[in-house]
């Protein structure tokens, strides 16, 4: 009988530091707007994913292979990134460490991610990766040149009535409270540009900012 409740006891440990460790690994991400994800990446094309396999890139403390997603890509347009072209990106293969689950079946997707020591492409959930198609016509002109126009500003995001910004470098991000998803207005159509004093303020539209915007005082 004891040697029953005692292993019963070791059971409900295991699974109980099973789960903890499962918690602890869940994948967590804080919103961005897409120009902050364009401005943090390291890398920014449009690409197809052509093909897909499990690789092993390691052992992890226990012995055991540590197993990563490769995407074989044919990238179509480079916004932002190396000298050289990118044929493959890397993802955990699991979402619960922010692995990117992608259709290999010839689908175009937009893709930033981070550049290795090793000149491998990295992707996580935490980065901006959706189906081009998708893409607003504001967003793919903005890759071109207005998201870069603002990397010196900061994008800063309302999560409760009331809030403000602290500095004019800032640009106010409401879509959360406006209209309940991080994927509004402001994401689709706006971009936070410099203007000519150093301040920064949103602008909307597909043509590139006008010489009065950019010359303007007051946001």
């Amino acid at each position: 009988m004891t040697w029953t409740v005692n292993s019963c006891f070791v059971t409900l440990a295991i699974l109980f530091l099973w789960r903890v460790e499962e918690v602890a690994e869940a994948c967590s991400c804080s919103p961005v707007h897409p120009q902050q994800a364009f401005c943090n990446a390291d890398v920014v094309i449009r690409a197809k994913v052509v093909g897909k396999q499990e690789v092993e890139v390691g052992n992890n403390i226990y012995g055991y292979p540590i197993t990563q997603i490769k995407y074989d890509i044919k990238q179509l347009k480079m916004f932002k990134g190396p000298t050289q072209d990118i044929d493959a990106i890397y993802t955990a293969s699991s979402s619960t460490v922010c692995g990117v689950t992608l259709d290999s079946n010839g689908k175009e997707y937009l893709i930033t991610g981070k550049l290795n020591s090793d000149g491998k492409m990295h992707v996580t959930l935490c980065q901006f990766i959706k189906p081009w198609e998708e893409l607003t016509e504001t967003q793919k002109k903005s890759l071109t040149q207005r998201y870069e126009m603002g990397c010196d500003c900061k994008i800063t995001r309302c999560t409760s009535i009331p809030c403000m910004i602290s500095s004019p470098v800032e640009c106010l991000w409401t879509d959360w409270v406006i209209d309940k998803t991080v994927n509004g207005d402001q994401a689709k159509h706006f971009a936070c540009v410099k203007r000519s004093d150093d301040s920064c303020a949103w602008y909307r539209g597909a043509a590139p900012p006008k010489k009065d915007f950019l010359d303007i005082e007051d946001p």
